[in-house]
């Protein structure tokens, strides 16, 4: 009975001291979040995103893009926001998974209430093994409820005042080289399909009951990418899309009308788009979201001057980026 008793105290001193601890960390993540919101120079650029949406003026997002490099690089909001005064923001990462995805978009709805979330599909198909996804699903659930387990190195950062600043254009990242793709057409028609995994299958679930729990639609789009996409992921794409009454758009089907040229229009081989095809991808899409969806034009309105601001130094670094691929071109 002694020992019942003893074991019993020590399992409750250990108990009491991890609520303690989880507490601290809690309240120490909150600071770490504010500092990391209040200068992302400290966070590294993969991680961005997720602090740079929560500095967003609340519910000023109309538009939230989940996904990995190709979107990153293929979407531009702030050229929605000159054609249309429609706001937008890519929450992506280099490498994004489908559970950095799940969190970065609740994130995203604790400030916003954007009317639809699109979801650039590379990603669907960026999977490990089991036992690695396993494990960084529960990273993630880590970093999404005690941040400072992703933020730990901001004090590295600050000790050492290194820092990572780079430009923000409502999370497109420009980038200008031209690399041709010259192996021909990659979209040819077939039947087959490649396999979407459990965890990924998991994760873009609870993605869409996430936008319908919030009201939010979801659209899928397959940005063109030569090198990341083919017919069979097309066709696994599409037959989700059906089965759960989505909307999705392969621009790789596309990419006559859209005007891409793989001589010009390409970063690196097929692989990404430099700015030249990403602007011709934002307009075909901006044009697409206008006829398709409903979105306010806020130019002109006076809680969106910034927008206005940052939309003017855009367009002056668009038009010498441009003149820098036509040369190379």
């Amino acid at each position: 009975m002694q020992d019942f008793k003893y074991f019993k105290k020590i399992i409750s001193k250990n108990i009491l001291f991890m609520m303690i601890l989880v507490l601290l960390l809690v309240g120490v993540s909150e600071r770490i979040v504010n500092l990391m919101v209040a200068n992302d120079s400290y966070v590294l650029d993969r991680n961005k995103s997720i602090f740079r949406i929560l500095r967003e003026p609340e519910n000023s997002v109309d538009i939230i893009v989940l996904g990995d490099s190709l979107g990153m690089t293929s979407i531009s909001p702030m050229a929605w926001w000159g054609d249309y005064g429609m706001t937008g923001y890519v929450c992506g990462q280099t490498g994004q998974r489908m559970q950095e995805a799940f969190h970065m978009l609740q994130a995203a709805y604790e400030t916003q209430s954007p009317k639809l979330v699109i979801l650039e599909t590379n990603m669907v198909f960026r999977c490990k093994n089991l036992s690695s996804e396993v494990k960084d699903c529960l990273g993630e659930i880590g970093y999404r409820y005690i941040p400072i387990f992703q933020g730990h190195d901001i004090w590295k950062s600050i000790l050492s005042e290194k820092q990572y600043p780079a430009e923000n254009y409502k999370g497109f990242a420009f980038r200008c080289e031209t690399v041709p793709y010259e192996q021909g057409e990659y979209m040819q028609k077939n039947d087959q399909k490649e396999e979407i995994s459990k965890i990924v299958s998991f994760y873009l679930e609870k993605i869409r009951k996430l936008c319908e729990k919030n009201g939010t639609k979801l659209l899928l789009v397959s940005t063109p990418s030569p090198i990341n996409c083919n017919y069979a992921r097309h066709n696994s794409i599409e037959a989700y899309a059906r089965e759960k009454g989505l909307d999705f758009l392969d621009l790789n089907l596309k990419t006559e009308e859209i005007g891409i040229n793989w001589k010009t229009d390409s970063l690196d081989n097929g692989d990404h788009l430099n700015y030249s095809g990403a602007d011709k991808v934002t307009r075909y899409l901006g044009n697409y979201l206008t006829q398709n969806y409903t979105f306010p034009d806020h130019r002109g309105e006076k809680t969106y001057r910034t927008w206005d601001k940052e939309y003017k130094i855009y367009e002056q670094k668009a038009v010498r980026e441009m003149k820098v691929i036509r040369k190379a071109g």
